[in-house]
């Protein structure tokens, strides 16, 4: 265990555990919040919001193997981590400023992937030994028709992360909706005993949804990705509209047809897909009936800055 400043560095799981073991004796509440690291303001926004509402949070950083597919970004998934280490702590030198009780980021958990993955871990799966996790019913459509592997390394990490920090709360931002719904119907069926959290998307000032994988782009590429927040608007006004004049049922093609021209409209974009679900099982809607709702959700693949590849931008917003 090594202290940065304010911040104690666990390394193993043995290292969180005995941490862990101190705040049940203190009775302390514990909230957590899991990352791959490349640390921008919607973690920390999710970091304060687990500082104000616990009485320690513990933030991970790992960059999980078992959720890329071969052919994927792994290798070149951005690691920053002295750099991440150096925003929480002037997230924690901000919080002792603004003289919030001294309510700071008390641990970071950085394991090793053979810490994670004690029977190691191969990114072709057919190859993978040992227990994973799948969520049927909310992990096959959406980001898993593209990303079939996707959703059961997210649901194996997480769960091993639960089972190692075991906190009151884990926080998720809305940005990942799918992975949130994954994530609620993993802790509820196996039963673990914590609260999701999940906090609205941060964005930047032009819309467009934070994401660590914004740094592949240039600011030309930002500023003309803010027409995925756009078009996301643009069909959630439409229902706002229609569901407020006829107080009922709204068909999600009319929305759906709001949303494609505006995304579509730079040649650049390539769109994966743009759907409206139930908010709950993530079923393709006909209709998006008041109160129920739906999450209206679209991944868009734009250039990076100095490559011919592709950054894969997800967003979506929710309807009431």
């Amino acid at each position: 265990m090594t202290v940065s400043n304010t911040i104690k560095i666990l390394r193993t799981v043995q290292q969180v555990r005995q941490w862990r073991a101190q705040c049940f004796l203190r009775n302390e509440s514990v909230g957590f919040v899991p990352t791959m690291g490349a640390l921008h303001a919607g973690h920390c926004s999710l970091i304060n919001q687990s500082i104000k509402e616990n009485d320690k949070t513990v933030v991970s950083i790992f960059v999980n193997p078992s959720q890329f597919a071969p052919h994927e970004d792994l290798d070149n998934y951005p690691r920053t981590l002295d750099h991440d280490l150096q925003i929480l702590q002037t997230n924690n030198n901000n919080n002792n400023n603004n003289n919030n009780n001294n309510k700071i980021v008390d641990a970071v958990f950085v394991p090793k992937v053979s810490e994670m993955y004690p029977s190691g871990i191969s990114l072709d799966i057919d190859k993978q030994r040992g227990a994973f996790v799948t969520v049927h019913g909310s992990s096959e459509q959406l980001e898993g028709i593209t990303r079939p592997q996707f959703f059961r390394g997210v649901a194996t990490v997480v769960t091993k992360l639960l089972n190692i920090v075991q906190p009151t709360n884990i926080y998720f931002g809305q940005k990942d909706a799918q992975q949130c719904v994954v994530i609620q119907n993993l802790v509820k069926d196996l039963i673990i005993n914590t609260n999701v959290r999940i906090m609205p998307t941060l964005r930047e000032s032009n819309g467009l949804a934070m994401s660590s994988r914004n740094q592949y782009l240039s600011q030309e590429m930002k500023d003309k990705s803010s027409l995925i927040y756009q078009g996301l608007k643009t069909g959630e006004n439409y229902y706002l509209n229609h569901s407020k004049d006829s107080g009922d049922k709204v068909s999600a093609n009319e929305i759906l047809q709001q949303i494609k021209p505006i995304i579509s409209s730079d040649p650049d974009f390539d769109i994966e897909y743009i759907a409206v679900s139930h908010p709950e099982t993530l079923e393709d809607l006909d209709y998006v009936v008041p109160g129920t709702g739906a999450i209206v959700s679209t991944a868009v693949k734009v250039p990076k800055e100095n490559s011919d590849e592709k950054a894969r931008l997800i967003d979506n917003i929710i309807l009431h």
